[in-house]
């Protein structure tokens, strides 16, 4: 019997079976694709979850060797400027590397550590009992598997199958184009912005709202530029097009043409129109064994970037309590603090994506929420909250009885922090190198980090369990995570 089957092989599958891989569990991922998908998706990733691939030593890999993150000196909220220069704690770090670059990343990373990609191995049916899982397969012999993770995206066919509820929202009157393009190198500042005849600059990076609708210029220094758009109540049919771009840009902008061209280099190239847009939560993220991970538990607006943020550091919450759970060491209730502590998360980002898609839209009545808002931003303690809510910095975790400062918290830069964390294992930072844990000896990393004035015991997702200057409490907060045997 295989121990956990993960449905997808996307970003959250591949890395969900990286930290089982880390944690001694070998699992297996179906995915329906024969191939992997050529669509350009995601163009990087924003927040907390570039340092959660700095912990696990693969930011490198997607950079250069030896590179370290750095939070981002600006950002996007609303499509207002988000300044963070000025702020004394700026968490927000971004990625841009296009989707696919990661998903090959993580795919790499996968085969390094054992795991078992199956491709063409679509689920079509499931049954589970109180010890198993069998995975029903178009056209293949069933699988019977220990617990089973759906993590096949927002039309999820393991939450159909499970019966769990999607609740939430559509909204159906929008329409937003996105290609890559072309134009004349004169039109390009020192900046990156597009200058566009009859209208001005049009700011790299930045969401720039009219009271037409929205419209984002992407020239990105590896690969072709991408220049979207967002309108309302703008019927559209046939295959998305440069034409059908083109005319969206002019009339969002309020111009009559913007010079723009094919894409010149290699392929393939994004050109799509996407309708509306949902914003919904599962009802549950677990029944009996089968749960659910990334999109196949929350689905929300693309804006801001937050969904590879939220989709990976579900896995890496997620894989170190399934792996107690199979190795025998998880305390009672381990597994369902996932979604006890993952779905508050879903419903803060649904929050600020559906707060964002407000500010955007026109009409006079957003110019003026705008302009108040705009008022609000002018102060760092508000940009501060922003920059916490987006990257989520601002995440702190029930850790029972233990206090302190930093418990519940992400773990802060620490020297040493990042190759010690590499191994996904419980780590204790010990100033003195003199603490005792006991019979948690053998699941527990410890290293003396004399720089710090107080020890930290670390979950493997990085988040703070304990922190104190004596044995006290220590071993009620190992024995609330793990379970000596």
């Amino acid at each position: 019997m295989i121990d956990v089957v993960i449905a997808g092989a996307g970003p959250n599958g591949l890395m969900l079976a990286c930290e089982l891989a880390l944690a001694g569990i070998r699992p297996l991922i179906l995915e329906r694709l024969t191939e992997p998908s050529t669509e350009q998706r995601a163009n990087g990733m924003v927040g907390q979850v570039v340092r959660v691939l700095d912990r696990r030593g693969l930011y490198e890999r997607l950079t250069s060797p030896g590179a370290t993150p750095e939070p981002v000196p600006n950002f996007v909220f609303g499509a207002f400027p988000l300044e963070l220069s000025d702020l004394p704690d700026n968490p927000l770090y971004v990625l841009p590397v296009p989707q696919r670059r990661i998903e090959q990343m993580l795919a790499e990373r996968a085969a390094e550590l054992g795991v078992e990609i199956r491709r063409d191995h679509e689920v079509i049916g499931l049954t589970q009992d109180e010890k198993s899982v069998t995975v029903e397969l178009r056209g293949r012999e069933p699988i019977e598997a220990a617990f089973l993770v759906g993590a096949d995206g927002g039309h999820s066919v393991v939450r159909k199958l499970t019966g769990i509820g999607f609740p939430g929202v559509t909204a159906d009157d929008s329409v937003s184009r996105m290609g890559q393009v072309s134009v004349d190198p004169g039109m390009v500042g020192a900046d990156g912005g597009l200058a566009v005849p009859d209208f001005g600059v049009v700011p790299a990076f930045r969401h720039l709202r009219t009271e037409r609708g929205l419209v984002a210029w992407a020239p990105f220094p590896d690969r072709e530029p991408l220049l979207s758009t967002v309108e309302w109540d703008q019927p559209a049919e046939g295959e998305a097009s440069l034409d059908e771009l083109r005319a969206s840009v002019s009339r969002v902008l309020g111009v009559t043409d913007v010079p723009l061209a094919p894409p010149t280099g290699p392929g393939p190239h994004v050109m799509r129109r996407l309708f509306g847009g949902n914003t919904r939560i599962a009802e549950r993220y677990r029944a009996g064994r089968v749960l659910l991970l990334g999109d196949a538990a929350h689905v929300h607006s693309a804006i801001g970037g937050p969904g590879l943020n939220m989709g990976i550091q579900d896995a890496l919450n997620l894989g170190w309590k399934l792996a107690a759970e199979l190795h025998g060491h998880a305390p009672e209730g381990l597994l369902d603090s996932y979604e006890a502590e993952r779905a508050p998360v879903a419903r803060r980002v649904a929050m600020h994506t559906q707060a964002q898609s407000l500010l955007i839209r026109p009409g006079g009545e957003v110019t003026a929420l705008r302009e108040l808002f705009g008022e609000l931003l002018a102060q760092p303690t508000t940009r501060q909250h922003l920059a916490d809510l987006m990257s989520g910095a601002d995440i702190t975790y029930d850790m029972g009885p233990a206090t302190g400062p930093l418990v519940g918290r992400w773990a802060p830069d620490l020297p040493g922090l990042r190759e010690a964390t590499r191994t996904g294992r419980p780590l204790l930072l010990d100033p003195t190198g003199t603490l005792d844990t006991g019979p948690w000896a053998p699941y527990v990393d410890t290293m003396t980090v004399p720089e710090l004035d107080t020890a930290l015991l670390l979950r493997p997702d990085c988040y703070i369990a304990w922190q104190g200057t004596t044995d006290d409490g220590l071993r009620d907060a190992l024995g609330r995570w793990i379970r000596a045997v």
